[in-house]
């Protein structure tokens, strides 16, 4: 008489199984560099990149599909009498098949793609789930998901320790790096992780802020969503960002438009004046100077990005006379790696902040295609341009996948949305774009190359 109790038990335990699981991935990279001889990065840095590598295939098969078993196929067409009223009413029915309880309707809509999501929803009531896609042959498909399949994914089991374990840790891991490129040791100067705290506390609000803009725009348009996951790492940044999940799919290409561009545009809220802040501190290493470090230890070209140029130059005015490379203060180095991780987010690609504003702009299709060049554009520059960019498209790679279309994926979006679109992108390019040379004397910076 418990069967079913129990078996919701086993799936709980399952899921918190596997949530263990992810943090033991995450934390692959700390065991490695503490276990290796030297610490892992100098001595055994094959092992470490071999383990990296390991650590988000491992967590790219959690996040991927699962299934119980095999299903069985089922698919049949309906006949007209078996296709409900409510779809002949908006569609002219081309195609009709069941498959495992899902029905689907392809041909041309009678209406607007959102008055027929509209009727359909108010229609079916608490029958089906409807969703409205296109269909390269007929136009337009309908699916009508039974309700307990499309709950599935908003009833699992919430386990906020989890992320606030996560975040615990990030701070840790952060603090322990914003301390290392100080030239700090906390292992062996526990007392000075004050040293640390700026560059912690500067990242994980920017951080924080962004996946909060997600978070709260998705409440706002009644999608499921969880709090942020932060992922702490033992190297290099001691992060390697965050990100939130949505359990439930957007109402429209609107919905999933509002929420992937919030994120970006709230982090840039507090890495910019985070970044003008901090570059009060930081020192301008003269022309004729070499430059005492890289980008890792707090050195880089104003040039780099066309954003940092402009934000240099209204922070430090005519002190650019003086030489073009910044060694950043901790608090200004959070700054820059929010600049970084809103135009990483940014990137057109599958389920990146990016990705999902494409997706909205121009369709699944076409978003894809944006995609896919953008991804193999990201590694050739990582492999013949700039090496440090490789780390971001394996990331990429394993993390973007492709995410769940909203449940109408035909209503277009208004001319202010495709404007803030076009905004988001010219802000990517923005950040990755160097400072054309002809505009280095001009923008009154001091040029290395006349």
């Amino acid at each position: 008489m418990n069967t079913e109790s129990e078996m919701s038990s086993k799936s709980a335990k399952r899921e918190l199984g596997i949530q263990l699981l992810l943090i033991l991935c995450i934390l692959l990279p700390l065991i490695i560099l503490f276990l290796l001889p030297g610490g892992g990065m100098l001595h055994g840095g094959m092992f470490f990149w071999m383990g990296l590598l390991l650590c988000f295939w491992l967590i790219s098969m959690l996040f991927g599909t699962r299934t119980d078993g095999a299903p069985v196929a089922t698919a049949r067409l309906l006949t007209a009498d078996e296709q409900p009223e409510a779809v002949k009413e908006v569609m002219d029915v081309r195609f009709a098949e069941e498959e495992n309880g899902v029905l689907l309707f392809r041909g041309r809509l009678r209406e607007p793609a959102a008055a027929v999501y509209a009727n359909l929803k108010r229609t079916l009531g608490a029958e089906s789930a409807p969703m409205v896609q296109s269909d390269e042959q007929f136009g337009a498909s309908i699916l009508l998901v039974p309700k307990p399949v499309a709950k599935a994914a908003v009833e699992k089991h919430a386990r906020p320790w989890v992320n606030w374990l996560l975040f615990a840790l990030t701070v840790g891991t952060t603090t322990w790096a914003g301390a290392a490129h100080q030239g700090v040791n906390l292992l062996l100067e526990p007392g000075r992780i004050a040293v640390g705290l700026p560059y912690s506390l500067g990242l994980l609000l920017i951080l924080g802020v962004h996946e909060m803009g997600h978070y709260f725009m998705a409440r706002h348009h009644q999608i499921h969503v969880t709090l942020p996951y932060f992922i702490p790492v033992p190297f290099a940044l001691g992060t390697f960002g965050a990100f939130i999940t949505m359990r439930s799919p957007a109402e429209n290409r609107r919905a999933l438009f509002d929420v992937a561009v919030a994120g970006p545009l709230a982090g840039l809220v507090i890495a910019i004046p985070a970044l003008l802040i901090g570059l009060h501190s930081s020192v301008i290493v003269a022309a004729a100077a070499d430059p005492a470090a890289g980008m890792m230890h707090g050195g880089t070209s104003v040039g780099s990005s066309m954003l940092l140029a402009f934000l240099a130059k209204l922070s430090l005015g005519p002190a650019l006379h003086e030489g073009h490379v910044l060694q950043l203060s901790p608090l200004a180095f959070a700054g820059w790696l929010g600049l970084m991780v809103t135009a990483l987010n940014l990137l057109p690609i599958g389920q990146l902040d990016g990705g999902h504003i494409a997706h909205a702009m121009f369709g699944r299709r076409t978003g894809d295609t944006i995609g896919s060049v953008a991804m193999w554009t990201l590694l050739l520059l990582g492999l013949f341009v700039w090496p440090g960019l490789l780390m971001w498209a394996i990331i990429v790679f394993f993390i973007a996948g492709r995410g769940a279309p909203p449940m109408d994926d035909l209503t277009p979006l208004t001319p202010s949305r495709r404007w803030l679109g076009c905004a988001a992108f010219a802000i990517l390019a923005l950040i990755l774009a160097p400072l054309p040379h002809a505009l280095w004397e001009a923008a009154g910076i001091h040029c290395p190359y006349m």
